[in-house]
């Protein structure tokens, strides 16, 4: 899709909390010639050059609205045609299931599922954690990827969850965090990425992210 011959980046807004942030992230990390669109319409997700999946509240919600306004289609056939993006609660609802309210089926893009942290949370020496993971921390760099372009190993994101990815393909882990211990926080599969952290909240390293995206041909 192009809107006066500009390439079209379609955020998914499906009633889950505010894209504003987002929104703006990637229009600050945009040239002249991308538009991003927040959108519903499962059309405009199907004609968009590139499509990014936000994530907010609890996994039901979530997954039951990408259903509930039928945008689940357009979702798979974005991840199996063109650059796919998905964010925050966004990379866990592409596993296959998810611990969180009670047990939810997701929609299984990767083989997989969503953990949560525990009440009871500590660090490798005994010290109690914090749950939700919430603030700064490093993330290691696993596999060479198009979106950690400019991007030290070992920058820093923003992170606010309780929950955290396992992935059965340890070759489609492409980052990772400590947090009591070392897990998942990005994972890529040929034009599809997906992190843990909030770009749109990290600064430098999450504008470069956004830009990387917006420029990537969908090739690992």
């Amino acid at each position: 899709m192009s809107t006066d011959n500009k390439a079209t980046v379609a955020v998914i807004d499906y009633g889950m909390g505010n894209l504003h942030s987002v929104a703006k992230a990637l229009e600050h990390a945009a040239d002249d010639n991308t538009q991003i669109i927040v959108t519903s319409d499962p059309a405009v997700i199907d004609a968009a050059d590139r499509v990014l999946l936000p994530g907010v509240g609890a996994i039901r919600d979530c997954v039951g609205e990408m259903h509930k306004q039928g945008l689940v289609p357009s979702i798979r056939k974005a991840m199996a045609e063109k650059p796919f993006l998905a964010i925050c609660v966004g990379i866990q609802s592409l596993m296959a299931h998810s611990e969180e309210n009670g047990g939810v089926d997701c929609l299984n893009h990767f083989d997989g599922n969503a953990l949560f942290f525990g009440n009871d949370h500590k660090d490798v020496d005994g010290t109690k954690l914090k749950v939700p993971h919430m603030g700064w921390n490093q993330v290691t760099q696993t596999i060479n990827h198009p979106l950690w372009h400019g991007i030290e190993n070992g920058a820093r994101f923003y992170f606010v969850h309780s929950y955290y990815v396992i992935a059965d393909n340890k070759d489609e882990v492409a980052g990772t965090c400590h947090y009591g211990h070392d897990f998942c926080v990005a994972l890529a599969r040929d034009n599809v990425f997906a992190v843990q952290f909030h770009p749109e909240k990290s600064h430098k390293d999450g504008l470069q992210l956004y830009k990387n995206f917006i420029h990537w041909d969908g090739k690992p």
